[in-house]
């Protein structure tokens, strides 16, 4: 049967269920260990703005300043990119999708997150079972499932296209893919259309591929780094090195790439985020010059 266990795995690309047991329970197999931790992340996000903004006043609190500071600083800097006929539109979006990268990222380096969970069991160490491999995490961290970055990606290219079709029009927006840019005329306008029409159809398979790209970015990085801190803190065990010495470098070998793994989980949020924020600067620029 089955024990629980703390002991670290490496992370499976597939994420579990935590409630299919048998055939009969089918019906759960859609709960899995990343969409509870998403359900957690959420709800910690939630919880923290609210907390932040259940009494504004003209003078801000502790938390009332350090929550506007934040959200001062995404917009600054959003508005640069996007521009500031686009920034009321698209901002909650972008804010909202760094916030919860960011908080899912940090989440699965929380102690335990990827290393309890339940697996066959070994040899009977007293009342009680080995488990040499943990097989089901009971908490997977989110971004290291492909399901949710894709996800997240497709939501937002969708409201992409949105956006970019009522800034501009649908016109507007074929011209800009498939238009003879530097305003030739005659013969050479002729010929450059051809030339155009191809730019503009690489263009719309790089348009197809960016959900894919934000995802994979995403979704490799941060499983990448789960992975590499499981196996440093295995690395003892699987070396064969003394019990003494395995628990040591289990504890000291995982700290500095445990700092590297912060640092990333804020880049790749910063990055899931700027990039998007490019897609619509892009599309919903007026100047046809800046936006090719």
């Amino acid at each position: 049967m089955p024990q629980l266990s703390c002991l670290a795995s490496v992370i499976s690309l597939h994420a579990p269920s935590l409630l299919k047991r048998g055939e009969d329970a089918a019906f759960a197999e859609w709960l899995t260990n990343s969409i509870l931790v998403s359900v957690f992340v959420s709800g910690f996000v939630i919880w923290i703005c609210r907390r932040a903004t259940r009494h504004m006043t003209v003078v801000p609190g502790p938390n009332q300043n350090r929550f506007e500071s934040v959200v001062q600083a995404l917009y600054d800097m959003l508005e640069g990119i996007v521009g500031s006929h686009m920034i009321g539109r698209t901002f909650s979006l972008l804010a909202t999708l760094f916030v919860f990268i960011l908080a899912a990222n940090w989440f699965g380096l929380l102690p335990g997150v990827g290393s309890i969970g339940w697996g066959e069991p070994g040899e009977k160490l007293g009342a009680f079972h080995s488990l040499p491999h943990v097989a089901t995490p009971l908490l997977r961290p989110a971004t290291a499932d492909l399901n949710l970055t894709l996800a997240m990606a497709l939501i937002f290219m969708c409201f992409w296209l949105y956006w970019t079709l009522s800034e501009v029009g649908i016109k507007k927006f074929i011209v800009h893919l498939f238009g003879v840019k530097g305003g030739a005329t005659g013969v050479l306008a002729f010929f450059l259309f051809f030339i155009f029409l191809f730019v503009g159809a690489m263009e719309v398979v790089s348009i197809l591929i960016r959900p894919v790209a934000l995802s994979l970015r995403l979704y490799g990085n941060v499983f990448a780094g789960e992975n590499l801190l499981s196996a440093m803190i295995t690395l003892g065990k699987d070396l064969n090195l003394p019990e003494w010495v395995s628990y040591i470098a289990s504890v000291t070998l995982p700290v500095p790439f445990y700092f590297l793994e912060l640092l990333v989980g804020v880049l790749q949020a910063f990055v899931f985020m700027l990039l998007c924020a490019v897609y619509i600067q892009l599309s919903t620029s007026h100047d046809e010059d800046e936006a090719h």
